[in-house]
């Protein structure tokens, strides 16, 4: 089917499947399927309702074990992290098409400012090479001091072996990433596959544009970090074919198979990570969505509008609310909550009691309310 236009509404909806929060829900790939599904599922360290790259895949397949996800992600090397959007969770197929950006690096040489001996380099991939996978603090230690980023030399060096992908995580251990040499981690056959730099970002373009279901150039830029002239360079061979979106002003381009049919099935009532890809960008966000998100945690606490971790509630293909989540023992604590609309309350305690049955809370308290009227009907509908 050739499409060369679409109406706003469709572009929602074929954004929102392309994510997979619309349709049954691939519960047979799980969340090895999500990851590859997504391509690259982002890594923060705060962890409120619980760390963000666990709320991706419980946001499409609903309360699968927490367990499961990390066991999903790492220890069997079929994932790896990288530098994607951010910091990443990337399906080990994709080793081959970051090339163009571990070339970069390396070109580059010294990264964040860090300087690093040749001797130092070389003695943490001998240390992997005699001993195996090992942590930064098995390595000799992460830091030089309590501050953030005063990183020991061996960190450092690690640092840069990872982004040259001479080394590679495919593992973490209470939240520290466990390196491993690339050529030991990575399956030969990917390890040896030498793709050009507009080979890796037309491949990129394409994933993204599948994972986007429709998109701007800045869109296909954003999702993994690309440059708009390697985008543009990429576009012609990528399979993406342009369309004009109703209320778009920047043209646009989707993925075929996106067009191949109209977007229909059930929608995901759900809180969504403000990492989760489906809202990674601002204004592609506001442009769908019609929804101004900010990221608030490193905002002053007086300053904040929504709260700390304020979570978009997704409900009926629409973000309609917002939560900022805590727990405190058994109860998970809506400290602040917004709805666009009452007629979405129901959505919102859906979405709130499965949340806390997920994270093994018995009850929900409501703190903050935007609208008080509200609070009876919600607190009824919560028990």
């Amino acid at each position: 089917m050739t499409v060369s236009s679409l109406s706003a509404d469709q572009a929602r909806r074929i954004a929102l499947r392309a994510q997979g929060l619309l349709g049954a829900p691939d519960r047979r790939g799980g969340v090895r399927g999500v990851l590859r599904h997504l391509g690259a599922v982002q890594l923060d360290t705060i962890s409120v309702l619980a760390r963000s790259h666990e709320l991706v895949p419980y946001a499409r397949l609903g309360a699968v074990g927490r367990k499961a996800v990390e066991g999903a992600y790492w220890g069997q090397e079929t994932t790896f992290e990288y530098w994607s959007h951010a910091a990443c969770i990337l399906p080990v197929e994709e080793w081959p098409l970051f090339a163009f950006r571990r070339r970069s690096y390396r070109e580059r040489g010294n990264l964040w400012g860090h300087q690093v001996s040749p001797e130092t380099y070389r003695h943490v991939l001998d240390k992997l090479r005699a001993e195996g996978p090992l942590t930064s603090t098995e390595l000799g230690g992460a830091k030089r001091t309590s501050e953030w980023w005063d990183w020991s030399d061996t960190k450092i060096a690690v640092e840069r072996a990872l982004a040259f992908g001479d080394v590679v995580c495919t593992e973490r251990r209470s939240w520290k990433r466990v390196y491993e040499l690339a050529e030991q981690a990575i399956p030969a056959e990917l390890f040896g596959r030498e793709l050009s730099d507009a080979e890796c970002v037309e491949q990129l373009v394409a994933q993204a544009g599948a994972a986007l279901g429709v998109a701007t150039r800045a869109d296909l830029m954003d999702y993994h970090r690309l440059k708009g002239h390697q985008v543009e360079a990429a576009l012609p061979a990528s399979g993406l074919v342009p369309v004009a979106v109703e209320g778009w002003s920047a043209p646009a381009w989707a993925d075929p198979e996106a067009l191949a049919a109209e977007p229909r099935g059930r929608h995901r009532t759900t809180l969504l990570s403000p990492f989760d890809s489906l809202i990674w960008d601002r204004a592609r966000t506001e442009r769908i969505f019609g929804m101004t998100h900010r990221l608030e945690a490193y905002t002053p606490k007086h300053k904040r509008v929504h709260g700390y971790f304020a979570m978009p509630l997704l409900a009926g293909g629409r973000l309609v609310g917002r939560v900022d989540p805590a727990r405190e023992g058994r109860t998970l604590v809506a400290k602040q909550v917004s709805l666009e609309s009452p007629r979405h309350l129901e959505a919102l305690a859906e979405a709130l009691l499965e949340a806390a049955a997920w994270v093994n809370c018995d009850t929900v308290r409501v703190e903050a309310l935007a609208e008080e009227s509200l609070r009876a009907p919600l607190e009824k509908l919560l028990g």
